[in-house]
């Protein structure tokens, strides 16, 4: 029999009980933030939807406003990180600054925060990818090792993230 790793059950079942509450779909967020942070860790966490027809990717939370706030839009371009991610639904893991520079216009904004590592996981449903969860944290922070906890966390964010979309979407 395996240990059992008593953080991650508190954190799996922080954002359980948060999918009750009320205050969706901020609840939800609010506690894959805070479990993500103490499972695998992250300075910067971000959460963004895509929109297909608009060829954007949309920032519905961050956990650093001021920097990176709410209602920030990206383009969707060609790019192999799209291809990869967006189109493909695979993480990606970039271990060092130049990474991010490799693959993000916003590499010196990102980089000023301190941060020089990236995971990216993509939100499934139904075999589509509806948007990522981001974090960023200090260089070499990521490894493969982290890849299912995030799937699981990023997983546990589509129906908060589809309460959002539907939110938006005119009646």
């Amino acid at each position: 029999m395996q240990p059992r790793n008593l953080l991650l059950d508190e954190s799996l079942s922080a954002v359980a009980l948060a999918h009750a509450d009320t205050q969706q779909p901020q609840a939800t967020f609010d506690a894959i933030d805070k479990a993500l942070a103490a499972t695998i860790g992250h300075r910067l966490f971000t959460i963004l939807v895509h929109h297909r027809e608009a060829r954007e990717s949309e920032r519905i939370y961050t956990n650093m406003r001021d920097a990176y706030p709410v209602g920030g839009r990206k383009p969707i371009t060609d790019s192999p990180w799209m291809r990869q991610v967006m189109q493909r639904g695979l993480p990606y893991i970039g271990r060092t600054a130049d990474d991010i520079r490799d693959v993000f216009f916003d590499h010196e904004l990102i980089v000023s925060l301190g941060c020089r590592s990236v995971l990216n996981i993509p939100l499934r449903w139904r075999g589509e990818t509806l948007g990522t969860l981001n974090m960023l944290h200090e260089e070499n922070w990521y490894d493969d090792g982290h890849v299912e906890t995030a799937r699981v966390f990023a997983q546990l964010a589509v129906p908060a993230v589809m309460e959002q979309q539907t939110k938006e979407s005119p009646a």
